[in-house]
């Protein structure tokens, strides 16, 4: 990783956590030199110090020229550290396949949320994504994006969600919810939020957000509320705080997500369809040659000897495929339904 590539991560800590404890420790985890370096930076920036790394020197019409010439892969996470190096190597693979349509680098762009990252799409400032449906659809919807393929993440295409209460509870049906409460992990997740909120109100069940799990909700509505993790979820749900939970089936076989002892006192009382579990997209105005090729790279990648470090690193990654009739119309259920989702 390159000094350039250092600071863009140490600046992503501190813009989550600026506590003089934490940029102390941040900092412990770099050379004397890369520390120099880092000091300079923010001395040219706040005490206008004639000092600038050379990537940072130049004209508009320079960082213009840099920008097209840059392929920039973008990652919506509150662990910058963590994702760079599953993103870098796959848009490093995809940038020197594209060589020939002037892309002569990659970048990392991290955003801390959804609304950041919608105007980075809408700005032009990345290009790809690789995202869940729920937060992918969004992006879709208010920034113009467009889904591009299917991907195999840890060699699964698609998931469902099931639902599950205590096994000698009262609750055996989704209808059995009503004036209950049950748990998702959080705002963002697709197969433990968006799409069980989607059964649930396609089934006639109207939802309400609760704080707290102590809160009952009218007996003509079912209550939701974040847990945070699946093992939450699990727990909560063991303890008889809160009715149900849901999460996709892969966290169910999961021991840190539903611990066994755990697990032998649950039922599962409805499962949903599957769909798609991870989606490629890019932004809407994405250059047409870059998009197509893109597209090949990544369809082509797992017949690439050269691919396969990259594959790996980025989540396990076993294929990519195109849509297929079927998904495209899971897809669609979805979307009709972003709205009624995004509004509770």
């Amino acid at each position: 990783m390159n000094i350039q590539e250092k600071m863009f991560l140490f600046l992503s800590w501190v813009r989550q956590d600026y506590r003089p404890v934490s940029i102390a420790h941040r900092i412990a985890n770099y050379s004397r030199s890369d520390v120099i370096l880092i000091a300079l930076f923010f001395l040219s920036v706040f005490c206008h110090v004639s000092f600038a790394p050379a990537v940072m020197a130049g004209s508009a019409d320079d960082d213009k020229q840099n920008r097209s010439a840059t392929l920039v892969i973008g990652k919506v996470t509150q662990n910058p550290q963590k994702h760079y190096g599953h993103l870098k190597p796959i848009a490093d693979y995809a940038a020197e396949k594209m060589q020939d349509l002037g892309i002569r680098n990659a970048k990392v762009l991290m955003a801390k949320n959804n609304e950041t990252m919608i105007e980075y799409l809408r700005t032009g400032q990345v290009d790809w994504i690789t995202e869940t449906p729920y937060s992918a659809l969004v992006f879709e919807h208010e920034a113009d994006a467009e889904l591009l393929l299917l991907k195999w993440k840890r060699g699964v295409a698609r998931y469902h969600t099931l639902f599950f209460s205590l096994a000698d509870g009262n609750i055996n049906s989704l209808q059995d919810l009503l004036g209950e409460t049950i748990g998702f992990e959080d705002a963002g997740s697709t197969s433990s939020f968006f799409v069980p909120a989607v059964e649930l109100l396609q089934h006639g069940l109207p939802l309400l957000h609760l704080t707290s799990p102590h809160t009952k909700p009218p007996p003509d509505k079912v209550g939701y509320i974040f847990t945070g993790s699946e093992v939450n979820t699990s727990i909560w749900v063991g303890k008889g705080i809160i009715a149900a939970g849901a999460f996709n089936d892969h966290d169910w076989e999961k021991e840190d997500h539903m611990p066994a002892p755990l697990k032998k006192k649950m039922r599962l009382f409805h499962a949903t369809d599957s769909f798609p579990r991870s989606l490629e997209i890019v932004r809407g105005d994405l250059d047409q040659k870059i998009k197509k090729r893109l597209k090949e790279v990544l369809l082509g990648a797992s017949t690439d000897q050269a691919a396969s470090v990259a594959l790996r690193k980025y989540q396990k990654t076993t294929r990519f495929e195109e849509f297929s009739p079927e998904q495209l119309q899971q897809l669609q259920k979805l979307r009709e339904l972003l709205e009624s989702v995004t509004s509770l």
